[in-house]
């Protein structure tokens, strides 16, 4: 019986000792609450395209800088108006989905030669370590497929006509995990408003002796810059390509009739046969 008592007492202080770690310990970690509120807004494909590990490591940031939405916003939430709002709310702050949103494009036309038979890994980043590739534009977009292998949104497929990559901006969220994927820097992320584009990605500060770019490469004429009569366009000496004001750009397609190489595209007609006239 003493045995019995023994045991119960221990039992009945333990109890006591359970007890008053759960009625006097807080239950939840501090700032963890929050973190939850904003993780279960996020979308959880923990992509990682936000800068961060995954959704909850994101939340516990936002928790903690709630500025860093605006800075590094999370693509996928910009894309869902009811995430958005309740991210603003659960923040306190706004948000402008329309100038934080970004779109992927591919500077390639894909009509550049193929050179060589190319018979090593089926990537592009092995294939860049031979010459540059076995295209005869050392910059063209290979078309192996590694910017579509990691686009969590099926956005990016391959010509098979023109071996390269397209994007298809109706399912593009901009995560970036493309951007990384490609050895030739050939995609960008862009404002989701952008309009006129140049599909070329050949600077001549990076002429290749033996190397040329194709027939629909730009060739620094600068019709295109002329013909606009908007101001929207403007040389970067630097790189020696023209550029485009967005913001000024009327979309009056004068630049892209003007382009003898038809390298400059309407973003929202990307890839189609005629951009221009195909309306």
């Amino acid at each position: 019986m003493t045995h019995i008592a023994a045991l119960a007492g221990i039992a009945l202080a333990c109890g006591l000792i359970i007890y008053l770690v759960f009625v006097k310990v807080p239950q939840k970690v501090k700032g963890l609450e929050k973190t939850e509120q904003i993780n279960a807004i996020l979308p959880g494909a923990n992509c990682g395209a936000c800068g961060q590990p995954g959704c909850f490591a994101y939340a516990q940031a936002l928790s903690q800088q709630p500025d860093l939405v605006t800075r590094s916003p999370c693509s996928m939430t910009l894309n869902d108006p009811e995430r958005v709002a309740q991210l603003e709310k659960a923040l306190g702050v706004t948000l402008d989905a329309s100038e934080l949103s970004r779109k992927a494009v591919i500077h390639c036309a894909g009509n550049s030669e193929v050179i060589c038979e190319y018979s090593g890994a089926m990537t592009c980043k092995a294939a860049a370590q031979i010459l540059g590739g076995y295209k005869r534009c050392p910059y063209a977009c290979m078309g192996l497929g590694d910017c579509a292998a990691v686009c969590p949104q099926d956005a990016i497929s391959i010509d098979p006509d023109k071996n390269i990559a397209l994007v298809d901006q109706s399912r593009c969220t901009g995560c970036g995990l493309c951007v990384a994927e490609c050895p030739h820097n050939l995609i960008e992320l862009v404002p989701a408003g952008t309009k006129i584009v140049l599909l070329c990605s050949y600077r001549p500060l990076r002429d290749i002796p033996g190397r040329e770019k194709c027939e629909l490469g730009c060739i620094r004429c600068r019709k295109c810059l002329k013909a606009c009569e908007h101001d929207a366009m403007e040389w970067n000496k630097e790189q020696g390509i023209v550029q485009i004001i967005q913001d000024k750009c009327t979309q009056c397609h004068k630049c892209i009739e003007a382009c003898e190489r038809r390298g400059l595209i309407d973003l929202s007609k990307a890839h189609e046969e005629d951009p221009v006239r195909a309306e």
